[in-house]
């Protein structure tokens, strides 16, 4: 299995943690009555419980457009040093920038996610590239 295959995995394993994690933190924040319920109405989480929230939906944001091009790299059998290294760079990003953003560190964790990016332009051009 190429290594992009391989990341895109353990990426899906990330946001899978990161999703139940978001679903601890709006049970703990509101209650098992609310999240057993039909959440009809929306609640706001604050501090950490927040945070948890929004770095995940900031993982859903960026998820798509590594998995497509993945993806897109698998079926056209581009694999090379370029689309490994953006892999690797995208994931090790996210799994840095989680803890930071929780945290509520500012401007590292903007330049972490701007790694998370810079690892789907250099999978992007690897992959466009014959």
């Amino acid at each position: 299995m190429p290594i992009e295959l391989s990341i895109l995995l353990w990426s899906i394993a990330f946001g899978l943690l990161q999703m139940l994690a978001t679903g601890f933190a709006v049970n703990r924040q509101h209650g098992a009555a609310y999240a057993v319920g039909p959440r009809d109405e929306p609640v706001a989480l604050t501090g950490i419980p927040g945070r948890i929230r929004r770095a995940f939906f900031n993982y859903m944001e960026t998820f798509p457009f590594l998995a497509g091009t993945v993806l897109i790299g698998y079926v056209l059998n581009r694999h090379n040093g370029l689309t490994e290294s953006g892999a690797q760079l995208y994931l090790l990003a996210r799994l840095l920038y989680w803890p930071f953003y929780v945290s509520g560190v500012r401007w590292v964790r903007t330049i972490i996610w701007l790694g998370s990016l810079v690892g789907i332009l250099m999978l992007l051009i690897g992959v466009a590239r014959p």
